[in-house]
């Protein structure tokens, strides 16, 4: 009996499988980011020094919004805004951080943000956060005096 001759090692390295993986995780990473946002999506007010509210990405903030078209959202549940200081009062019991937040979109009209700020106020609301985003900066001026032209 002769012995079968061993083929070499093969030093090649097979991507294929890795590859597979890595397309499948981005899938579901695609599929599921949109679903980690809090609340309905706004083109919220941008401004120069925003002050970072790092209780609004808390799991259990109240978070309401005011969309473009004027409709009121509490988290994700359309609703008028007279029914929201029973809703948020029913919300706020037993928690120790009794603040509200508030997503307006830039070009909501401003007669319905006040209208859902009175109606918040008067379920007992007395911390009421006004998110916004940072501003992109375009240029600054140079060091050592105004811009050229002034």
């Amino acid at each position: 009996m002769r012995k079968q001759p061993v083929p070499p090692p093969v030093s090649d390295i097979n991507v294929t499988p890795m590859v597979d993986v890595m397309l499948v995780l981005l899938i579901i990473f695609i599929v599921i980011t949109p679903m980690l946002s809090k609340g309905i999506s706004v083109d919220m007010v941008k401004t120069k020094n925003p002050i970072k509210m790092a209780a609004a990405d808390k799991e259990d903030a109240v978070l309401v919004a005011v969309s473009r078209d004027g409709k009121t959202y509490l988290g994700t549940n359309a609703m008028a805004p007279d029914q929201l200081p029973q809703k948020v009062k029913d919300m706020l019991t037993n928690k120790l951080d009794k603040t509200v937040f508030l997503r307006s979109d830039s070009r909501a009209r401003y007669e319905r943000v006040v209208e859902v700020v009175d109606n918040l106020r008067a379920a007992g609301v007395d911390q009421l956060g006004l998110l916004t985003e940072k501003q992109a900066d375009k240029g600054t001026a140079p060091a050592g005096g105004p811009p050229a032209g002034q």
